[in-house]
C-alpha cells in the first residue's frame, strides 16, 4: 500500500504504466495537448518532470483507464466495494468492526487520525511557485484540475462533519492578486456551498483548505457520491488502506498525505470574475463572479508531485473515473430511489445534460393499454437526487418482456422511440435548475427539463435507412434507427423559430407517412451530426433547452400537456451558447516532437 503519491507513480513506472518525459514542456497549452493525444491513444500515466517556471514535477493520466485505476487500488478494491455496499448503516463496520472483519475495515485502517503538528517535510511556497497549468488556448488562466476541497461546517466544526468536494480552483488571470487571491468554482447546492451560507449567516468568513495531490483515493473521494454517514476522509483511508492523517495549522486542517497545500478564507460578499475555462461538456465555460479565496499559506513536501487532468468534451480521464465510480457503488442507485433498476449518465453527451433509465411499471397490471405511471414518479425522483438533478434530458423505460442496458444507447433510445406515444409521454418541467456550466438555458443555472416515458407494446417501426421521400431534403442524414438529421440555416434568434418550425413541419407533413421517423433533429451540419453516435449526443443534448427547442409537427396542447406526431429538436448553435473546445494548432505541430519514432511517446503515434 502507498504511503504517498510517488510511491504510486513509482509501482506504475515498475508495471509499465507510466512514462517520463524528462525534456522541459511549457504548461503554457503544452502539456495538456500532449496528455489529450496520450489519452486518445490508450496510453500510460505521464510523469513531466521538467515544467517550465516550476521546480515540481506534474503527472497526468493516472486515471486514464478504468484498468489503471483498479490496479492502484487493488489491494483494497474489493474491501472498499464491500463496505460502500453497506449502505444503510456503513458506520455500522467501524463501530462493531469484529462484525465485519472479512471486509478488512477495521477504525485503525479507516478513521482520520489526528496530529499534533506539521510534519518537517512541509515547507511554505507561492502560488507562483506551483505548476502553473493553462489547458485551453482562451482560458482565463491556470486552474487545478483535481483539488480536493476541503471546508468544515461552522455551526459542527470537525472533521467528521467536513465537506471534501472537486471544485475548480483558479490560480491566476483575470483579476486574481498572484499569490495573494485565488477563485471558487462551486455550485450553491455543494457542501461547501452550504457551509459557506452558515457561515454568511454567522458574519465569519469560512476557512479552507485545499488539498492536492497524496494518496490517489484520496482525489477519488472529493468525487464519491457517499453514502449518508460515510465521510470522505473515513473513505479515503479505506480505500487508501491508512488513515487519513491531518493536523490543525492557524487554524486550517492541513493534510499530512497531500503534496501540496493551499488555506485561505472566503469572505461574505466578496467575488471575482472566474473563467472562461474548458470544461466536461466540450465548450467554454464563461466569465462569471464566483466566491475569492484570500490566500493564508500555501505548503509543499519534500519531492511534491503537482497531479492534473484535462477537462473538455467526452470522453477524458473523468470519463474511467465515471465508471470507477459505478463500479465502486455498484446498485446504490436501486436502493436510494425505489423502483428504479438502472440509471446512466451518457458520457458522450457531457454527462448532466443527458439521462437514461430503467424502471418498474406496476401500477396498472389490469389496463388495455399500459401506460407510463410508476416511471413518472421515479422519474421525479431521478431529477430530484444529487447530481441527477442537473439533467435536462431524461429517457426512462420500463424493463418487461426482455432485459434492457442503458449502456447499449442506440438500443436504448430504440426501444422507447418505438414504444413512447408522443401525445401523452413527453413530460416537461420549465424555470427550473439545471448545471451552471450548460449555456443552452435561459441564464445562468437556469434552464428547463423534459421526461421521455415508454412501456408496453411496440407502437411503430423505426426507419432502418433515410426514408426515401426525405432524399434531397435539407441535407438529410440518417442517424440511427428512428433519427434523422436535417441542416438549416444559421440561427439567428428565437422570434425567427417560430416562423421556421411552421415551415419545416409544413414540408415534412407534405412528404407523406413519417412515422418511422419520431425524431428529427435540426442541426448546423448533418454530416457531422450523422457521423457517430458520440456527434449525435453531444451535439444534440448539449446544445437544446427542452422548453425552447423542442418543436413538433402537428403539435397542440390538450389541458396544458404538450404533444406531437413526430418530434424536432433544434440543436444549433444558438448566439448565446459558449463557444466550442478548438485545440491550438500551431501547439499541436509543437508537441508532434513527443511522438515521432524514436521519441518517448513515438509507439502511441498512428
Amino acid at each position: 500500500m502507498y504511503q504517498n503519491l510517488e510511491e504510486c507513480i513509482v509501482d506504475l513506472e515498475k508495471n509499465g504504466q507510466l512514462i517520463r518525459i524528462k525534456e522541459e514542456v511549457d504548461p503554457h497549452l503544452e502539456m495538456a495537448a500532449i496528455h489529450l493525444k496520450v489519452f486518445n491513444e490508450n496510453g500510460p500515466a505521464i510523469l513531466f518532470e521538467d515544467v517550465k517556471g516550476s521546480k515540481f514535477p506534474a503527472v497526468s493520466n493516472l486515471f486514464g483507464t478504468v484498468e489503471r485505476s483498479k490496479f492502484i487500488f487493488r489491494k483494497t478494491w474489493e474491501k472498499t466495494q464491500e463496505i460502500i455496499g453497506l449502505r444503510n448503516d456503513p458506520m455500522s463496520a467501524l463501530k462493531s468492526p469484529f462484525k465485519h472483519v472479512g471486509s478488512g475495515l477495521a477504525a485503525t485502517k479507516a478513521l482520520p487520525q489526528k496530529k499534533s503538528s506539521l510534519p518537517s517535510t512541509f515547507k511554505e511556497v507561492k502560488i507562483s511557485d506551483l505548476p502553473l497549468i493553462h489547458h485551453w488556448p482562451d482560458d482565463g488562466g491556470a486552474f487545478v484540475t483535481l483539488p480536493q476541497v476541503y471546508s468544515e461546517d461552522p455551526e459542527k466544526p470537525g472533521i467528521m462533519n467536513a465537506n471534501l468536494g472537486m471544485y475548480r480552483v483558479q490560480l491566476s488571470g483575470n483579476e486574481y492578486e498572484l499569490n495573494k487571491e485565488i477563485g471558487l468554482h462551486y455550485q450553491i447546492h455543494r457542501g461547501i456551498g452550504v457551509h459557506q451560507a452558515k457561515a454568511v449567516k454567522q458574519g465569519k468568513p469560512l476557512k479552507v483548505s485545499i488539498f492536492i495531490g497524496g494518496h490517489p483515493s484520496h482525489t477519488l473521494s472529493a468525487v464519491m457520491p457517499l453514502p449518508e454517514g460515510l465521510s470522505e476522509m473515513t473513505f479515503a483511508g479505506m480505500l487508501a488502506g491508512r488513515r487519513f492523517r491531518y493536523s490543525y495549522e492557524d487554524g486550517y486542517c492541513i493534510s499530512h498525505d497531500a503534496d501540496f497545500v493551499i488555506t485561505g478564507e472566503i469572505h461574505p460578499g466578496e467575488t471575482k470574475p472566474e473563467g472562461p475555462f474548458g470544461d466536461h461538456l466540450g465548450y467554454y465555460s464563461l466569465t462569471h463572479e464566483f466566491p475569492l479565496m484570500l490566500v493564508h499559506k500555501v505548503y509543499a513536501r519534500d519531492n511534491a508531485i503537482w497531479p492534473f487532468t484535462v477537462v473538455g468534451r467526452p470522453p477524458q480521464e473523468d470519463t474511467a473515473f465515471g465508471d470507477l465510480i459505478h463500479e465502486l457503488t455498484g446498485d446504490a442507485v436501486k436502493q436510494e430511489i425505489p423502483g428504479v433498476k438502472e440509471v446512466h449518465a451518457v458520457d458522450a453527451a457531457g454527462v448532466h445534460p443527458l439521462l437514461f433509465a430503467i424502471g418498474s411499471e406496476r401500477y396498472t397490471p389490469y389496463q388495455k393499454v399500459k401506460q407510463p405511471a410508476e416511471l413518472l414518479t421515479i422519474a421525479n425522483r431521478v431529477l430530484g437526487t444529487g447530481q441527477l438533478s442537473l439533467a435536462k434530458y431524461l429517457f426512462i423505460a420500463a424493463e418487461e418482456d426482455k432485459p434492457l442496458s442503458t449502456h447499449k444507447e442506440v438500443e436504448f433510445l430504440s426501444y422507447i422511440l418505438e414504444r413512447m406515444d408522443l401525445r401523452r409521454d413527453i413530460h416537461f418541467q420549465t424555470n427550473t435548475t439545471i448545471d451552471t456550466l450548460d449555456y443552452s438555458g435561459t441564464g445562468l443555472n437556469t434552464g428547463s427539463k423534459v421526461v421521455f416515458a415508454a412501456c408496453g407494446d411496440k407502437k411503430r417501426d423505426l426507419a432502418s435507412s433515410l426514408p426515401s421521400e426525405l432524399e434531397g431534403f435539407m441535407n438529410a442524414r440518417f442517424v440511427m434507427p428512428g433519427v434523422v438529421a436535417l441542416q438549416a440555416s444559421k440561427f439567428e434568434d428565437y422570434t425567427k423559430v417560430e416562423q421556421e418550425m411552421n415551415e419545416l413541419t409544413a414540408a415534412l407533413k407534405q412528404k407523406g407517412d413519417l412515422s418511422g421517423c419520431p425524431l428529427f433533429i435540426v442541426c448546423d451540419d448533418s454530416e457531422f451530426m450523422s457521423a457517430s453516435l458520440s456527434n449525435f449526443l453531444w451535439a444534440t443534448f448539449t446544445r437544446s433547452n427542452p422548453s425552447h427547442d423542442m418543436h413538433g409537427v402537428n403539435s397542440s396542447i390538450e389541458h396544458k400537456h404538450w404533444g406531437c406526431d413526430n418530434l424536432i429538436i433544434d440543436a444549433r448553435i444558438k448566439p448565446h451558447h459558449a463557444p466550442p473546445l478548438i485545440p491550438d494548432a500551431t501547439v499541436e505541430k509543437k508537441i508532434q516532437r513527443f511522438f515521432e519514432k524514436g521519441a518517448v511517446l513515438g509507439n502511441l503515434s498512428k
